[in-house]
């Protein structure tokens, strides 16, 4: 059996809350930070949850905090702020940062954790929120392999698929080369059906030949929906949250002073999206409007 652990949550949105009901239903003890942009939470506080005001009073909580927020600037103050988690790090307690990050901020913020005493790794997600409820998230964790093997079973209560790519920032390093991937070919494949579209080609016959070759995969599936019956569902990732994470892979590109071009005209292209709350599949009823 899974050893209880007691563990803190900051950020109960649409991945965070199910993080948190996959735990409890693991077994663990679960405490998170009361926020306004957390998800309705009385499911949680049914199962036992115990809700907090402060980011200090969840760490003095847990031996385990799992930042479940936006990017980097949001992980910063939800640590650094004052009352902010990094003043309520007990000695040996683990940061475990799930968001999608700059590499360089995840450097500087692991840094300051390991000063106050606790230990960090980055657990980039991947998958949507539906897998989340069900426990079965992937995650990229960038950690001491050590460290990774202590915090695996903690890990497999929310995560079904578990990588573990390298020391700290090597998580979110791999996390924006993925999300660099997928939101690439999720533009191609927009471009494409527009174009398919214009040419007359049913959305039936395009669907059947990206399916069976080259264009197959999850981004395909996960559009197909929209694209066969105009229902976004499929893919519920936001188009301002892809410009912001290929902003931070442009920065990544610079740092490493690496060819960007291609990744510049994708990120140029959801910048250019008037209504950036829209879903990705969304994006393809933009380009026909055009």
């Amino acid at each position: 059996m899974t050893t209880s652990r007691q563990v803190g949550i900051v950020g109960v949105g649409l991945m965070g809350h199910g993080i948190a009901s996959s735990l409890l239903r693991a077994g663990h003890q679960v405490s998170f930070l009361n926020h306004s942009g957390n998800q309705p939470v009385d499911d949680l506080l049914a199962a036992g949850a115990t809700a907090l005001n402060s980011g200090r009073e969840v760490a003095q909580s847990a031996e385990v905090v799992i930042l479940c927020v936006t990017g980097s600037p949001q992980v910063e103050a939800v640590l650094f702020e004052p009352n902010g988690v990094l003043e309520g790090i007990t000695p040996g307690s683990i940061v475990v940062d799930c968001s999608t990050a700059l590499p360089s901020s995840t450097e500087n913020v692991a840094a300051r954790v390991t000063e106050a005493g606790g230990r960090f790794m980055d657990a980039a997600m991947t998958r949507t929120p539906k897998e989340a409820a069900e426990g079965r998230l992937n995650l990229i964790v960038g950690a001491p392999k050590a460290l990774f093997d202590e915090t695996l079973p903690l890990l497999q209560g929310f995560a079904e698929n578990i990588a573990h790519a390298g020391d700290v920032g090597a998580g979110h390093t791999l996390k924006l080369l993925h999300n660099f991937v997928s939101l690439g070919f999720s533009a191609v494949l927009a471009e494409a059906t527009v174009a398919s579209r214009k040419a007359g080609i049913s959305d039936t016959a395009l669907l059947e030949v990206l399916g069976a070759g080259g264009g197959g995969g999850v981004v395909l599936e996960r559009l197909r929906p929209y694209i066969a019956d105009n229902d976004p569902s499929g893919f519920k990732f936001s188009v301002a949250n892809a410009s912001k994470d290929l902003g931070y892979y442009h920065t990544m590109t610079e740092d490493l002073a690496v060819e960007g071009g291609i990744a510049e005209a994708v990120r140029n292209l959801y910048k250019s999206v008037e209504d950036q709350s829209l879903p990705i599949p969304a994006l393809i009823g933009v380009l026909e409007r055009r």
